[in-house]
């Protein structure tokens, strides 16, 4: 689903909990809506309020520790793919082909992870894309060292072409969702219970209603920024595609962008 239809959902299950309680107020009958009735309903509604804040908390710090998380591994493989291009660049001109490999490879990351406009969204799990990479890790093994100080360069071009596979896997890891639906549900219930007692405890007028409303709203949101950091490659909070940018730019060594990035890759 959808995260913003999601989130609607949500804020619409929370504000109609609010009207259910409003007409329920109307309709019991009066020995229910007792002062010592209601007491025990706001002491209840109390500690289901603390165990909803606690976990909408841990919901949100999870969801952001996984972006995060992302985050960092992106930043890493960005500046391991331009490490591992000047140790290339060390190398000779022998190794002009598996710079090229390289190009190409991170070419492909950014078009699947970040395509243009009327692209196809393809993910960081393409099976296409990592044999690719592994096509660079070929390409530097049968580089030919001709002397010692060439057989070190391509002993660290390879241990960097193998943390770029490593930071890959990582990053397929990590880009599932980190945050259960049951969880985000059973949250979710707990506050439209909330929003019932609310209205059992409240007068019906426009301000109650509109008060409720806001509630529904924020709640709504808070849902979305927790789907939103959970999708770490698609979504309006979806990583930054910078450091991949910076990386390619400086593999094509020129012609950047206003923004320092190719200009092909100009968003």
């Amino acid at each position: 689903m959808n995260d913003i239809i999601a989130s609607l959902v949500a804020a619409g299950c929370v504000f109609a909990g609010g009207v259910v309680g409003l007409q329920l107020h109307r309709v019991l009958p009066s020995h229910h809506l007792t002062k010592e009735t209601l007491d025990v309903i706001r002491i209840g509604m109390g500690m289901i309020s603390v165990l909803t804040s606690l976990v909408f908390g841990l919901l949100i710090a999870t969801a952001k520790s996984a972006s995060d998380s992302a985050d960092r591994e992106m930043r890493a493989y960005a500046a391991e793919t331009i490490l591992l291009d000047r140790t290339l660049q060390r190398h000779g001109d022998e190794a002009a082909a598996s710079r090229a490999l390289l190009r190409r490879s991170t070419e492909r990351i950014l078009q699947d992870l970040w395509p243009g406009k009327g692209a196809r969204f393809v993910g960081i799990d393409d099976a296409s894309a990592g044999a690719l990479l592994e096509q660079v890790q070929d390409a530097i093994q049968d580089l030919a060292a001709g002397d010692p100080h060439q057989a070190w360069i391509r002993q660290q071009a390879l241990q960097s072409a193998l943390s770029l596979l490593r930071q890959r896997w990582l990053l397929i890891e990590q880009a599932g969702p980190t945050v259960r639906p049951v969880i985000l549900g059973i949250v979710i219930i707990w506050t439209v219970a909330i929003l019932v007692s609310f209205g059992l405890n409240s007068p019906r007028n426009g301000t109650v209603v509109a008060t409720f409303l806001v509630i529904a709203l924020a709640i709504g949101a808070a849902v979305f920024l927790i789907l939103e950091m959970d999708s770490q490659f698609a979504g309006v909070l979806r990583l930054s595609e910078q450091p991949l940018l910076r990386a390619l730019a400086e593999l094509e060594g020129g012609s950047p962008g206003p923004d320092g990035f190719p200009r092909r890759f100009a968003h």
